[in-house]
C-alpha cells in the first residue's frame, strides 16, 4: 500500500507541466529534424522590416485577398454556375414567375434565403474593390519612389501581373450572377474579340461555346474565378514575398539608412503583432462597409436578356477605363479583302496594351537611360526624380480620363450637359491633359528641389530680421541638423550623355529628356562655403542681439 503525503502530491502536480514541455520539445525536435523548420522560423523572426505608413497598402491588398478567399469559399457552397433556364419561385415577389438561369436564381437564393448570404456577397465585392485600390496605390508608391530598381525589377513584374490578374478575377467574378449588368459586360467582351480580323469570330466561339451568349460561359468563368485565377494569384503572392525577403525591404532615406542595411523592427514580435492587429482592422472596416452599404443589387437589374442594352451600364471602377476608350473613338471602320476592320475597337485595344506595356517595362527603360547597375535599397523622394514623377502623373491622368469617359452619359444626365460636348472634351483632354500635367508636375518637382537646396545651404527661415550697426538687414536662419541635411543631399545626380563612345543617339536624347533640367545636389564644397557664411552671419547677429533672438514683444512679456 502506497501512502501519498501532501508534499508528494505537490511534487507530482508540479511535474506535469515539465512532462508536457518535455514531450513538446521532443515532438518539436522530431519535426525540426525532418522539415528544418527551426532555422526557417528563426530566420523569419529576425527579419527586419522598416516602419512607414505607405508600406501598409501592400498589406491591405494581402488582407483583402484573404477576405476574398474566406467569403468566396462560403459563396461557392451555395452558388450554382449553370445557365440552365428555370422559373423563379423564391421570396422576391418582383421576379416571381420570371425565367432565368440557375446562376441568377442561386445568387438570389444566397441574397434572400441563406443566413448571412447577402453580407458575404457584399463583403466579397467590397473586398475585391479594396484589393484593387490597394494594389494600384501600392504599385504607384513603388513607381514614384523608385523601389522597382535593381534588384527588384522582376518583383515589379510580379506586382504588375497581380494587378492584371486582379482585373481578370474581378471581371470573371461579377460576370457570374448572369444579370443584365454582367451580361452587358460579356457582350462588350464578345464585341472586342469579334473585332479582331480573321481570328476574332473563332476566339469568341471557343470562349462562349458557340454563338453569344451560349450556355457554357458561366461555368467556364466559374472555374477560372474560383480555381485558375486564385491559384495564379496565390503563386505570385508567394513569389512576391519570397523576393521581398531575399532582396531586403527598401526604406526611405533617413538616419543610418543605406543601401547596405535595413532600419526597422523585427518580424517577431513587433511586426507580427502590428500586422495581426492591422488585419483585423481591415477585416472590421470591410465588414462594416458591407453591412451598411449595398453593392451590386442584382435583383434590381433582373436576369440577363441579350435583347435590351442599357447605355448606363458600367463595370467596377478598375475596369472603367476599358469602357471609356470604346466611347471616345469615333465609329471608324473599313473593309479589306472582305474583312471589316473596326478601328473604333482596335485602336482602344492598342491604347490599353500601350498603357500596360509602359507600366510593366518602365524599370527596364529607366535602367537603360541611366545606365545604373547598382543595387538600390534607399528609396527616392518623388520630387528628386521629376521626369519619372511627371510620367507617373501623366499615366494616371490618361487612366482617369478614360474612366470618366466611361460615365459620359451619367455625367451629362446629372449635370444637364451635352453628351457630345463631353465626349469631345474627353477626346481633346486625352491628348492635352497628360502633356500639360507632365510639364506642371516636372516644374513643381524642380521648384521643390530648388527650395530644398536653399534649405540645406541657408537653413530654415524664421521670419525674424535683425538690423546691423552698418544698416544691413539680416534674417535669422535656423540651421538643419546633420540628419535632416543628409536626407536632402543624398540623392543621385545623373547628367545628360552625349552620343558616341558607346552611347547611342537614341539613349543620348533619352538622357537629355530625363536630366537636362536637373538641379544638382549640394556639393561638399558648396555646403562648406555656406556653413562658413552662416557662421559669419551668426557672429554679426550675435553682436547686435547678444545671442537673444526674441522680438521686443517677447522680451516685454518676460
Amino acid at each position: 500500500m502506497t501512502t501519498t503525503t501532501s508534499d508528494s502530491r505537490t511534487q507530482s502536480a508540479g511535474e506535469k507541466p515539465g512532462r508536457v514541455m518535455k514531450l513538446g520539445a521532443v515532438g518539436g525536435d522530431w519535426l525540426d529534424e525532418r522539415v528544418g523548420g527551426g532555422g526557417l522560423v528563426k530566420f523569419f523572426a529576425r527579419k527586419i522590416f522598416p516602419d512607414h505608413w505607405s508600406f501598409m497598402f501592400g498589406e491591405v491588398a494581402l488582407y483583402s485577398f484573404v477576405i476574398l478567399l474566406i467569403s468566396g469559399t462560403f459563396l461557392t457552397m451555395f452558388f450554382d454556375p449553370s445557365m440552365t433556364e428555370v422559373e423563379y419561385d423564391g421570396p422576391y415577389e418582383a421576379l416571381q414567375g420570371m425565367h432565368m438561369s440557375r446562376a441568377y436564381e442561386s445568387t438570389l437564393y444566397i441574397s434572400f434565403e441563406v443566413k448571412g448570404g447577402l453580407l458575404f456577397r457584399q463583403m466579397h465585392h467590397w473586398a475585391a474593390l479594396v484589393f484593387m485600390v490597394a494594389i494600384f496605390v501600392h504599385m504607384f508608391r513603388v513607381f514614384f519612389t523608385g523601389a522597382f530598381r535593381k534588384p527588384r525589377e522582376l518583383n515589379w513584374l510580379v506586382g504588375f501581373s497581380l494587378m492584371v490578374l486582379g482585373m481578370v478575377a474581378g471581371f470573371t467574378g461579377y460576370s457570374l450572377p448572369d444579370d443584365v449588368l454582367s451580361g452587358n459586360g460579356l457582350r462588350v467582351v464578345d464585341g472586342l474579340m469579334k473585332a479582331i480580323p480573321i481570328v476574332g469570330t473563332y476566339i469568341s466561339m471557343l470562349l462562349f461555346g458557340g454563338e453569344f451568349p451560349g450556355t457554357h460561359i458561366i461555368p467556364r468563368f466559374f472555374t477560372m474565378h474560383i480555381l485558375l485565377v486564385p491559384a495564379m494569384i496565390l503563386g505570385l503572392i508567394a513569389i512576391h514575398l519570397v523576393m521581398l525577403v531575399a532582396h531586403k525591404h527598401a526604406h526611405y532615406p533617413g538616419p543610418g539608412r543605406t543601401d547596405r542595411n535595413v532600419v526597422g523592427f523585427p518580424l517577431f514580435p513587433v511586426y507580427t503583432a502590428k500586422a495581426g492587429g492591422f488585419f483585423f482592422l481591415v477585416f472590421g472596416i470591410i465588414t462594416l462597409v458591407s453591412a451598411t452599404t449595398a453593392i451590386n443589387a442584382i435583383w434590381v437589374y433582373g436576369p440577363y436578356d441579350p435583347s435590351p442594352v442599357s447605355a448606363g451600364s458600367q463595370p467596377d471602377w478598375y475596369m472603367l477605363w476599358t469602357d471609356g476608350g470604346l466611347r471616345l473613338i469615333p465609329g471608324w471602320e473599313f473593309t479589306i479583302f472582305g474583312y471589316t476592320v473596326s478601328l473604333n475597337i482596335l485602336l482602344p485595344m492598342v491604347v490599353y496594351g500601350g498603357l500596360l506595356a509602359f507600366l510593366a517595362l518602365y524599370p527596364f527603360i529607366e535602367a537603360w537611360v541611366t545606365g545604373d547597375d547598382r543595387e538600390h535599397h534607399v528609396l527616392d523622394l518623388p520630387y528628386n526624380t521629376p521626369v519619372r514623377t511627371g510620367l507617373g502623373v501623366a499615366w494616371i491622368s490618361v487612366y482617369l480620363i478614360l474612366a470618366m469617359a466611361a460615365t459620359n452619359d451619367l455625367i451629362a444626365l446629372k449635370m444637364h450637359l451635352s453628351i457630345n460636348d463631353l465626349t469631345w472634351l474627353f477626346r481633346i483632354s486625352i491628348f492635352v491633359a497628360p502633356v500639360l500635367l507632365f510639364w506642371i508636375t516636372k516644374r513643381l518637382c524642380l521648384s521643390i528641389q530648388r527650395q530644398k537646396r536653399n534649405l540645406v545651404l541657408h537653413g530654415e527661415e524664421t521670419s525674424r530680421v535683425v538690423r546691423t550697426k552698418t544698416g544691413d538687414m539680416l534674417e535669422i536662419h535656423e540651421p538643419l541638423d546633420e540628419f535632416e541635411r543628409w536626407v536632402l543631399v543624398q540623392h543621385d545626380d545623373f547628367r545628360p550623355l552625349k552620343a558616341g563612345n558607346g552611347v547611342s543617339a537614341l539613349r543620348a536624347k533619352a538622357t537629355s529628356f530625363f536630366f537636362k533640367d536637373r538641379i544638382a545636389p549640394v556639393s561638399p564644397a558648396e555646403l562648406r562655403e555656406a556653413m562658413e557664411h552662416a557662421h559669419h552671419e551668426k557672429h554679426v547677429i550675435d553682436e547686435v542681439t547678444d545671442g537673444d533672438y526674441r522680438i521686443p514683444a517677447e522680451k516685454a512679456m518676460h
